[in-house]
């Protein structure tokens, strides 16, 4: 059936509205960004396009300018706390290392699990596949302390390589089911073709069926990379030198006041690789969290 235009019109007008509303606050927080401070605070209401924009904040949280320096050179004040800086350029480093790490390594544990729960008989594997994707059910701050005690007892708190097993850990469930969803799209006698021909249970998966499925595990690696790079809870309870991006930005809430300015800046910065890896797999993504990813 065949919709008609003023109804195909109105789902249209719907559909920017809503769009609208959920983009506004990233618009408005991206804004707020290259804002002065007084035109952030400004006394008279909100201040929309009527300020001399400014790059600040940024040269603050990206460049490693002390605030101190910045607040002279722009001949004003930047926010309420105290003169230590804002340099955030060490946290983007470790949020990179652990979210690439982290996504590495789910990825590599991910293929080898899915490709073993698509094609191998297994008993009971229905309620397996549940299990993982309760997983994703749980409260991380109801694991949070009994990870913590474990690391503290294998030296893995505030280390690097502890995070990435962490993060790992939450990603791998996620991971394991949407990478079985692509694996059962692939038949069944490519792999015993494959096997026929003298080709390894290893082999075929390597050579055949993982190049067959490279857009659903580059959707993946971006789906646990997002994940890694905004987790807070974990990253705040299991380190205290070690900073990620998400845990950085709530140490700007001093005292003595919030620097938005400053937590603007770094979190627009933080979204726009998000941003660019959703684009760039999105078709896979989308895909991938529609399908069922529990049939047989």
């Amino acid at each position: 059936m065949q919709t008609s235009r003023p109804v195909q019109i109105l789902k249209d007008i719907l559909a920017t509205l809503i769009v609208i509303v959920f983009m506004f606050p990233i618009f408005w927080w991206s804004l707020s960004s290259i804002k002065p401070y007084t035109a952030i605070f400004n006394k008279d209401g909100p201040v929309y396009f009527d300020f001399q924009p400014t790059l600040q904040n940024y040269e603050v949280t990206l460049l490693g300018k002390s605030r101190i320096e910045s607040n002279l050179e722009s001949g004003g004040t930047s926010g309420a706390g105290g003169g230590s800086s804002y340099d955030s350029r060490e946290t983007i480093l470790q949020s990179i290392i652990v979210a690439v790490g982290s996504t590495i390594l789910t990825i590599v544990l991910s293929t080898l699990a899915s490709y073993a729960l698509s094609r191998l008989p297994m008993r009971g594997k229905q309620h397996f596949l549940f299990w993982i994707l309760s997983q994703r059910f749980m409260p991380p701050i109801a694991a949070v302390i009994p990870i913590m005690f474990m690391f503290r007892d294998m030296a893995l708190l505030d280390t690097l390589t502890g995070l990435i097993i962490a993060h790992t850990l939450i990603n791998i469930p996620i991971a394991v089911l949407l990478l079985k969803s692509f694996l059962d799209d692939v038949p069944k006698e490519i792999d015993e073709a494959a096997m026929i021909d003298g080709a390894t249970r290893l082999q075929t998966f390597r050579r055949i069926i993982l190049p067959m499925i490279k857009g659903g595990v580059a959707a993946t690696a971006v789906l646990c990379f997002i994940v890694s790079w905004t987790e807070f809870l974990l990253s705040l309870y299991l380190t205290t030198s070690i900073r990620t991006l998400p845990v950085k930005i709530s140490t700007f809430v001093t005292s003595t006041g919030t620097e938005w300015g400053f937590i603007t800046a770094l979190g627009t910065s933080a979204i726009v690789p998000s941003f660019i890896f959703i684009l760039l797999v999105q078709r896979h993504l989308v895909r991938g969290l529609t399908l069922g990813s529990l049939k047989d």
